[in-house]
């Protein structure tokens, strides 16, 4: 039913073995201290939010995100549906925590009552249901199947997640029915929204924390998606391992003390033990190849991360 898939398992399966071994070692700190695990939480969601939410336009800022969730502020100069997309979504994030408590398989009824938060008050004719009609997308190298075709489309995607799609890896499995709800564009509108969290309600049914693309690569993200319509999945896992990774470091560095703060990598490239320069280190961060993540336009990674690189490049030589 998902066909074709083109994905270089070779070229990832160090990178899922990695997250893998962190994940790992955040299931061997559990339970995870309550007043931690909530700060943590509420943090990622905060983030989760605040990203997903930019990525398709909203033009308020983490400080504002977090005024509007937290003390009901309201934005000058903002409109009120960006207010309620913020508000939505985080509301949405908390369904999804309660549901990811469960082991049932994902059906219909759990996207469209996912969908129908991430869109109350904002197009309340439509929220929780599957589109009549056509739409295009902007940007986008396809266009959407036929409104007639959706029901079954998902019916097949839903099957295909609870059973066939099971022979891959979790990470691999939430990317490629990441990209297929985009595909298929159920929703008159917040589709990219929904099939972030649904994504991501799978993987935390996994243990995985919730894998966040960031504002900053919301081009990466529309390009590797145009990549996957075209049966290419190795761009978009690249960005979803990234963004795994990204979410263990900030659970294991949070519990332990064992990982370093990240850093941005012009001073990591000073260390003495480090052998690569800025330049190239900005080149494997931005391949995947190191655990890093960007703030603005600046790439942060740990020297751990660089040395966990280095130990793997002399076992595979």
């Amino acid at each position: 039913m998902i066909s074709p898939i083109n994905i270089d398992f070779t070229s990832i399966e160090e990178r899922l073995l990695a997250l893998e071994a962190k994940k790992i070692q955040l299931d061997a700190l559990r339970p995870l201290p309550a007043i931690a695990l909530k700060n943590i939480r509420e943090s990622l969601n905060l983030e989760w939010t605040y990203h997903s939410n930019s990525i398709e336009g909203n033009t308020l800022s983490l400080h504002e995100t977090r005024m509007v969730i937290e003390e009901g502020f309201t934005i000058k100069g903002i409109s009120l549906r960006e207010h309620f997309e913020a508000v939505n979504h985080h509301e949405a994030i908390h369904f999804l925590e309660a549901m990811a408590e469960k082991s049932n398989n994902l059906d219909a009824s759990d996207i469209l009552e996912i969908h129908a938060l991430v869109m109350q008050k904002i197009e309340q004719d439509f929220a929780g249901r599957y589109r009549n009609a056509g739409v295009r997308i902007a940007g986008a190298n396809f266009v959407p199947p036929n409104a007639l075709k959706v029901n079954d489309l998902m019916d097949e995607l839903l099957e295909w997640v609870n059973d066939a799609g099971n022979i891959y890896h979790p990470i691999v499995k939430a990317t490629i029915f990441h990209h297929r709800l985009v595909w298929i564009h159920p929703f008159f509108d917040g589709n990219g929204r929904t099939a972030r969290l649904v994504y991501n309600l799978l993987l935390m049914r996994e243990g995985y924390p919730p894998a966040i693309i960031l504002k900053n690569d919301r081009k990466k993200y529309y390009d590797a998606l145009n990549f996957a319509n075209k049966g290419d999945f190795n761009k978009l896992l690249t960005l979803v391992m990234q963004a795994v990774e990204r979410s263990l470091e900030i659970y294991l560095g949070n519990m332990t003390n064992t990982y370093e703060e990240f850093q941005p990598i012009s001073i990591i490239a000073q260390d003495p033990e480090i052998p690569f320069d800025n330049e190239y280190l900005s080149l494997l961060a931005r391949q995947g190849k190191i655990g890093a993540h960007k703030e603005g336009r600046i790439w942060l990674v740990s020297k751990k991360a660089i040395l966990s690189y280095l130990e793997n490049r002399k076992r595979q030589r």
